[in-house]
């Protein structure tokens, strides 16, 4: 997917379609994310599509739950749930942000060997 590093800099367009194909699949994996967590809280609480909609957004944005749970399988897909949205905030942020530290780290590659003086042949 990345370019290597003997390869040259990607061009911007080139680049900013990289970005938006890395922010597509982080929205679809947060849109998965949520239609799973409303359909857990839905089916498995007894809650409105509304309310299992607002319990899923806030545990899926790190605040936690809004409403109380009556349910043993509720509160075990609560608690599963809570956790998988923690690791889906890092991964999403890292789908993120993986092409720019690429580049960065590309740039900055390139601009080393550019700097290496040469050596001369015995």
């Amino acid at each position: 997917m990345f370019e290597h590093r003997n390869e040259p800099l990607l061009s911007r367009n080139a680049f900013l379609r990289r970005m938006a194909a890395s922010a597509a699949a982080a929205f679809g994996l947060v849109a998965f994310s949520l239609a799973t967590g409303v359909l857990g809280y839905h089916l498995l609480e007894g809650q409105s599509w509304i309310d299992a909609l607002v319990n899923a957004s806030m545990l899926l944005g790190g605040m936690g739950p809004v409403g109380d749970l009556h349910t043993t399988a509720g509160k075990l897909f609560a608690s599963f749930y809570a956790l998988y949205c923690g690791l889906v905030l890092i991964v999403a942020v890292g789908i993120v942000f993986a092409p720019l530290f690429h580049r960065f780290l590309h740039r900055f590659h390139l601009e080393v060997e550019d700097e290496e003086p040469e050596q001369p042949e015995e």
